[in-house]
């Protein structure tokens, strides 16, 4: 019996396909090491600079407002000038020549001569002090609005003459100085706090010692309280020594004369004008700027190592007709300067040029230069 073919067997469908894996990422590559830099030596602090403000700076606004310009607080004198041969001896006379009646006082000569030397077009120098309701006081004050010296804090003394120095220059030029204050006497704090604002709203404020000591002391402090810096000319220099609270300022100005009253020291040359200022920076001064005459000046001060440094600014040699105001035009440049922006030696070279012109005419306020001239007599010499 034939066989039956055999069925086919049923086709199992393929099995279903399992999705292929997801690709494994590929390892990230550990970050490269960022390379430790290399520890640099700390940079050379700069060289310290004398700014005329440490945080502000002239022209810029404070927590008072905008400041500008120098502030002088001083005397006002009429100088009453008689030239002769020889000073005398006392007990001796001497013929003198004609008198001349000049405007001074050493708050008036500093502001004359920061008057005269101010470089910008809107004023720049304020003066506050006193005077008395006289002739004195009238020219005075003529003098100085001639000079573009703002004297609206100037004050009127009722029944107080003007302050008044008699002064006598010999043949070379030296001169002999009486002052009697008169108005100059009664400037007081309460003044100075009418004023404050002028005083606070500058970059520099000049002082000097023939006003009282202790409205000397106020301003500075006014000044201080709004960052402004402080210099004194500390003339007359009293032989007791200053008030303590005055030795801390900023810039001190002594003369070689000054200076040996102050400390009892001779000051003839730089080492002792170093060892001289040594004992006004220990009592809290920051810098002293000696002036030496025809030598120029010297400026002392502390390093960051707290080593004195004792840096010789040249002067200028001249003809010498009269030196009344040479000191006086010295520190009234010196603090343009520094109110304009320059650092201390520059504003010190400067300073020494218009003390040099200052010697080449006689009188006070009318020996003192322009700015146009101290320009000039510095080119000529460069």
């Amino acid at each position: 019996m034939p066989k039956k073919p055999a069925k086919p067997a049923p086709q199992k469908s393929p099995p279903a396909r399992k999705p292929a894996p997801a690709p494994k990422p590929a390892p990230k590559s550990p970050p490269a090491p960022v390379p430790t830099p290399k520890p640099q030596p700390a940079p050379a602090p700069p060289a310290k600079k004398i700014e005329a403000l440490p945080s502000t700076g002239p022209g810029h606004a404070s927590a008072t407002g905008p400041k500008s310009g120098v502030v002088v607080v001083g005397s006002l004198n009429m100088d009453l000038v008689i030239k002769t041969e020889i000073m005398p001896t006392p007990g001796q006379t001497v013929m003198g020549q004609d008198l001349y009646q000049n405007p001074g006082g050493k708050g008036a000569n500093q502001a004359t001569a920061a008057g005269k030397l101010w470089s910008r077009r809107s004023p720049g120098v304020k003066l506050v002090g006193r005077i008395g309701e006289d002739v004195f006081g009238a020219n005075l004050l003529e003098a100085l609005d001639n000079a573009k010296v703002d004297t609206s804090a100037v004050i009127k003394t009722r029944g107080i003459p003007s302050g008044t120095a008699m002064i006598m220059v010999d043949r070379h030029g030296e001169n002999a100085i009486v002052v009697a204050g008169g108005a100059n006497r009664h400037l007081c704090a309460t003044d100075l706090l009418a004023q404050r604002k002028v005083i606070e709203t500058s970059v520099v404020l000049v002082a000097q010692l023939e006003v009282p000591h202790d409205t000397v002391a106020c301003a500075f402090a006014l000044a201080k309280r709004s960052n402004v810096l402080t210099i004194l000319d500390p003339a007359p220099a009293p032989g007791e020594g200053l008030p303590e609270s005055l030795y801390h300022v900023d810039i001190l100005t002594p003369n070689q004369s000054e200076a040996e009253t102050l400390t009892g020291m001779p000051v003839r040359n730089m080492d002792e004008a170093r060892r001289a200022a040594e004992r006004f920076l220990l009592r809290g001064t920051r810098i002293v700027v000696l002036k030496m005459g025809s030598a120029g000046a010297a400026i002392i001060q502390k390093n960051a190592a707290g080593q004195t440094v004792a840096t010789h600014v040249p002067g200028y040699r001249v003809h010498v007709v009269d030196t009344t105001a040479a000191g006086d035009t010295f520190t009234g440049a010196m603090a343009v300067g520094l109110a304009e922006g320059m650092e201390l030696p520059a504003a010190v070279r400067f300073a020494n040029a218009a003390g040099a012109m200052a010697c080449l005419k006689a009188g006070a306020s009318a020996s003192i230069p322009t700015r146009a001239e101290v320009e000039a007599f510095i080119a000529e010499r460069a």
